[in-house]
C-alpha cells in the first residue's frame, strides 16, 4: 500500500515565478502563491498555513484554473500571503474526505510537520543578480599557469621550520619526502591573465581564486599579510592588471580569505607572542603565553583569531580600510569573497559568536559593494547561516555534491582526529540521494538556494574522475546534474580537459597546456553545457521538482514561465528500457515537445504521458523546443 495517494505526490509548489508572484518582496507587501494539484478527490479544500508572530493562521485558497488533461484535470489554487515579518514561512494544507494532508518544501506528509521544513520568503532581500547567469571556474594559482618565471619562489628567500621553498619544472612530480607546503611550480596572476582567452572560449564568466595574499605556503591559507598580494603571484600590481583584463572581457573574480586564522608569521601573531600586553595579543587565545595557543584544528602554524576582540573586528571587517572592504574597492574591485572554514568562524569553546561575526562581515561587504557575492566554505549543515542575513551561499558540499558522490561512488567520510574513514563501497540508494537534496533545499529560502555554489570537486577533495575510475559517462552525468541543479555551477580547473589527480599533489596538480593531451570530446561537452546554462533562463530562476526515483536513476525538472528542462539519469552500466513519464504530475500539457541537448532527439507529450527512449549509463538533458 503506498504511503501517499497518487494525487498527493503530484502536488507541487516552489519559489519560481510559476508559483510565486515575487520572490523578493518588501516588508508589508503581499505575494500571490500558487499551488498545482493533479487529479484530486472531490470536495478538496486547500489552505495556506503560516505563523504570524508565533501563532498559526490559515488562509483559504481558491481554485483559479482547471485544465483538462487525458489523465485527469490539473487545478491551480491561489491566495495572497502577507509579508509581515523578516522571514515568513508557510505550508499548504489539503483537506479531503479521507484525511488532512500537509505539503511543505520537504514534500507531502500525513502528519503536521516541523516548521523547519516550511517554504520561506525573506523580506527586503536583495539578491546578487549577476550570479544567476554565472558559471564559475576555481583556480589554484600556483598550479594553473606560470606567466612570469622571474617571480618563482627561490630557496634563498625564506625558511619554514628548516625547510626552504623550491620551484619545480611544470608538471614534475615532487620527491615523496619533499615538504608538501613548500612545493611550488611558479603559477601566478600573470599566467591566469594570459589564459583568459581560453577561459572565455570555454564560456566562463567568473573565476574564483584560492588565496593570493602574502604567505609562505603554496596554498596561502597561512596568510602573513592581508594587505599584500604575494610577490610570487606578481604582487598588487598583477591583481590590478588582472582586474582590468577581466573587465575588458566582461568577466568577474572572487577572492578567497581566511578570517578564522592567520599564519604563524603574521605580524599580528609575532607581536602578540613577543609582548603579552601588545594590542594584538587579544587577537589570539593563549593558554600559556607565548607558546600554548588556540589554533585551527591544533595545527601550530595556523593560530586562531579571537573575535571577542573589538580591535580585531575593526581591522578585519568594520573599519573603512578593513580587509573585507579594501579589496572590494578600486583598483582591485573584487566581485566577492569566498570565506574559508565559514562554519568555524567566531566559534571557540564557550565563545560562540559566529552569527554576530558573519552578520558583521555581510554588512561590511554589502556596504562596500551591494553586488558582491559572499560565499562561505561549509562541508556540513549550513542552513542556520543561509537565512538571508549571513552568507549569500556556501560551497554546497552537504546540499549537493557529497550526496551525489555517495550515490555514484560509495560512501566515505573522514574527520580530523579520526584515524580511519567511515566508508562502504556500496553506493547510496537513490532515495537517500533525493531525500538528502530535498532536506537541504527545504531548510533554506528559495532565494538563497538559487545562490548556492554547486561544485563537483575542489582543492580539498579528490577529483571526480578518481572517484569514478575514469568513467566518462558517469562524469557527464554528474556535470549535467550540476549545471541543471538550482544554484551557481562551479568548475574546478582542469576537470574540463581530464586533468587527473597525481600521487603526491592530489587534486592540486599542474594544469596541462599541451592540447594534444586534452580530452577534446569532454572539452566540447563542457563548452556546450556551459553555453546552454548561461543562455537558458529556466536554469537560472526556474523551480525544481523530482519526477521519478528508481533503483539506479532519477528524473527531475526545472520549470518556469520561460521554459522547462528535464534531466534523466542512469548510473548503471545496464541501459534502462524505454519508459513514459506521468506528464500530468509534472504539469506538462499534451503536445509539449522536448529536445535533447546533445543528440537532438525529440519527444512529445501525448495522452498525459511523456515517452522517453532507452537511457544508457549517463544522463540526458531535455528542454522545451
Amino acid at each position: 500500500m503506498p504511503l501517499y495517494p497518487n494525487w498527493l505526490t503530484a502536488v507541487h509548489h516552489d519559489g519560481s515565478p510559476h508559483y510565486l508572484s515575487d520572490l523578493y518582496p518588501c516588508l508589508g507587501q503581499t505575494v500571490r502563491l500558487r499551488l498545482r494539484v493533479g487529479q484530486a478527490p472531490a470536495n478538496l479544500r486547500v489552505f495556506i498555513r503560516y505563523f504570524p508572530d508565533g501563532e498559526q493562521s490559515f488562509i483559504p485558497m481558491q481554485m483559479a484554473m482547471q485544465v483538462a488533461e487525458p489523465s485527469g484535470p490539473i487545478t491551480w489554487w491561489e491566495a495572497d500571503l502577507p509579508i509581515n515579518e523578516p522571514i515568513v514561512h508557510y505550508r499548504f494544507v489539503l483537506e479531503t474526505a479521507d484525511g488532512v494532508w500537509w505539503h511543505t518544501a520537504a514534500g507531502p506528509s500525513h502528519y503536521d510537520p516541523l516548521d523547519g521544513t516550511d517554504f520561506r520568503i525573506v523580506a527586503d532581500y536583495e539578491p546578487v543578480e549577476w550570479v544567476k547567469t554565472a558559471v564559475c571556474y576555481q583556480i589554484f594559482p600556483d598550479r594553473f599557469a606560470n606567466g612570469n618565471p622571474a617571480t618563482d619562489p627561490q630557496p634563498h628567500e625564506f625558511e619554514y621550520r628548516g625547510q626552504r621553498p623550491r620551484t619545480l619544472p611544470w608538471e614534475t612530480e615532487p620527491d615523496p619526502d619533499q615538504f608538501f607546503a613548500l612545493i611550488f611550480y611558479g603559477g601566478d596572476l600573470p599566467g591566469i591573465q594570459q589564459r583568459l582567452d581560453y577561459l572565455q572560449a570555454l564560456g566562463i564568466d567568473t573565476i574564483y581564486l584560492n588565496p593570493i595574499f602574502n604567505a609562505y605556503s603554496n596554498h596561502k591559507y597561512d596568510v602573513a599579510d592581508y594587505e599584500q598580494v604575494d610577490p610570487h603571484f606578481g604582487g598588487n600590481e598583477a591583481l590590478i592588471a588582472l582586474r582590468r583584463a577581466l573587465a575588458e572581457r566582461g568577466m568577474r573574480y572572487l577572492l578567497d580569505i581566511v578570517p578564522n586564522h592567520c599564519g604563524y608569521w603574521h605580524p599580528w601573531f609575532t607581536q602578540a607572542r613577543a609582548d603579552a600586553a601588545a594590542p594584538e595579543a587579544e587577537f589570539f587565545t593563549f593558554n600559556d603565553h607565548p607558546d600554548d595557543y588556540a589554533s585551527w584544528l591544533g595545527v601550530w602554524s595556523l593560530p586562531k583569531l579571537d573575535y571577542r576582540s573589538a580591535e580585531l573586528r575593526r581591522r578585519i571587517y568594520e573599519a573603512e580600510n578593513s580587509v573585507f572592504r579594501r579589496w572590494l574597492r578600486p583598483p582591485f574591485a573584487a566581485d566577492g569573497w569566498r570565506v574559508d572554514v565559514a562554519n568555524m568562524l567566531g566559534r571557540q569553546g564557550e565563545s560562540q559568536i559566529g552569527t554576530e561575526v558573519a552578520q558583521g562581515i555581510r554588512q561590511a561587504v554589502k556596504e562596500s559593494n551591494p553586488d558582491a557575492y559572499l560565499m562561505g566554505e561549509h562541508f556540513f549543515d549550513a542552513s542556520p547561516q543561509l537565512q538571508g542575513d549571513q552568507w549569500d551561499g556556501v560551497m554546497n558540499y552537504s546540499g549537493f555534491v557529497q550526496p551525489l558522490r555517495h550515490w555514484l561512488g560509495g560512501y566515505e567520510q573522514g574527520a580530523h582526529g579520526l584515524p580511519t574513514t567511515l566508508s562502504t563501497p556500496a553506493s547510496w540508494p537513490t532515495a537517500a540521494l533525493i531525500d538528502s537534496w530535498r532536506s537541504r533545499l527545504a531548510a533554506i529560502p528559495w532565494a538563497i538556494a538559487l545562490q548556492q555554489y554547486n561544485l563537483l570537486g575542489s582543492h580539498d577533495v579528490p577529483r571526480l574522475d578518481t572517484l569514478l575510475g575514469g568513467n566518462e559517462a558517469l562524469h557527464r552525468l554528474a556535470a549535467i546534474v550540476q549545471f541543471a541543479f538550482p544554484g551557481v555551477p562551479g568548475l574546478y580547473y582542469g576537470d574540463e580537459i581530464g586533468l587527473p589527480d597525481t600521487p603526491h599533489l592530489g587534486a592540486r596538480g599542474c594544469m596541462i597546456w599541451d592540447e594534444s593531451r586534452w580530452q577534446q570530446d569532454r572539452l566540447a561537452f563542457y563548452r556546450q553545457l556551459i553555453a546552454f546554462r548561461r543562455q537558458t533562463a529556466v536554469l537560472q530562476t526556474g523551480g525544481f521538482q523530482i519526477l521519478a526515483v528508481e533503483e539506479d536513476g532519477f528524473i527531475f525538472q526545472r520549470e518556469g514561465v520561460n521554459g522547462r528542462v528535464l534531466v534523466v539519469t542512469n548510473r548503471s552500466a545496464t541501459t534502462q528500457p524505454a519508459t513514459s513519464l506521468d506528464a500530468v504530475a509534472a504539469g506538462m500539457p499534451d503536445g509539449l515537445r522536448l529536445r535533447e541537448l546533445f543528440s537532438g532527439a525529440e519527444v512529445a507529450v501525448e495522452n498525459g504521458r511523456l515517452p522517453l527512449p532507452p537511457q544508457p549509463q549517463g544522463a540526458t538533458l531535455w528542454y522545451s523546443a
